[in-house]
């Protein structure tokens, strides 16, 4: 992740954040009395950095659906997916789990999922769409008939 340095504009920026929303009168009161505020009276936890929207990418570990791939065709997916978003948001993290499906016939289809993340600050179009293209792209060289895409908690089906 980006170090964040706090200038002037840095400490007012985290003021503002932690003030409620209200009319001011005079923006540098504003300012002294939340900087005050955030040493005296903010815990510790607040004082920190937060990231506010989060972006997940489940990259399947099958073809066609259900066809495996070979382990090192997976990590190079996952690789592409950690520099992409890394490279969008400053960082990602990588977990592995188990998926399922129903197919046609009723069977039970398991398979080996990377969910790739970030945690970003802000969500802008350009970053959506980035991510959008990439998750297209990943399902049509995985011949999958959608890629899952997760954003704040709603998962959206790239097909």
């Amino acid at each position: 992740m980006k170090k964040i340095g706090y200038g002037l504009l840095g400490l007012l920026a985290v003021a503002l954040l932690l003030l409620p929303l209200q009319p001011a009168s005079n923006p540098l009161q504003v300012f002294a009395e939340s900087a005050a505020a955030a040493e005296s009276g903010a815990s510790e936890l607040q004082k920190q950095t937060s990231l506010n929207h989060v972006v997940k990418l489940y990259v399947p570990s099958t073809v066609n659906g259900s066809i495996p791939i070979a382990d090192e065709a997976h990590v190079r997916f996952v690789d592409e997916a950690l520099a992409k978003f890394s490279n969008l948001f400053g960082g990602a993290t990588a977990i592995e789990g188990t998926g399922g499906w129903v197919d046609d016939n009723k069977r039970l289809i398991k398979e080996k999922v990377t969910i790739v993340y970030s945690f970003a600050d802000k969500l802008d179009n350009p970053s959506l769409n980035e991510v959008v293209a990439y998750a297209k792209q990943l399902k049509q060289d995985l011949t999958q008939s959608s890629v899952s895409l997760e954003v704040d908690g709603k998962m959206y089906f790239i097909e």
